[in-house]
């Protein structure tokens, strides 16, 4: 067989096709860049400040714990009772009943 002496030219679809993989390239690499940017700032902005100890009214037992921006709240009695307190001062602000 003899070699043909021009070269055949490339057909229009594997052309296209070989944009699409490019740009798909760019676009996962842009996007896994921008996953791991959000997990540094995420991580390493500081903690939420949690209060060193809580008091609960009537011997009451935490079974669980929540921040707010300005509050933090304790649910406590099989989860029949949440507890509201102000995150600044650590005063009750609110008990809510849950039926």
């Amino acid at each position: 067989m003899t070699e043909p002496l021009e070269p055949l030219p490339e057909p229009a679809n594997l052309r296209v096709l070989r944009i699409l993989v490019t740009v798909l390239t760019v676009v996962m690499i842009g996007g896994l860049l921008t996953i791991v940017a959000l997990f540094v700032i995420r991580f390493s902005s500081s903690p939420p400040m949690v209060p060193d100890s809580v008091t609960l009214p009537d011997g009451l037992k935490a079974e669980a714990f929540t921040l707010g921006p300005d509050w933090y709240a304790v649910v406590t009695e099989g989860g029949k009772k949440i507890l509201i307190f102000d995150r600044e001062t650590g005063v009750l602000r609110q008990t809510v009943e849950v039926k």
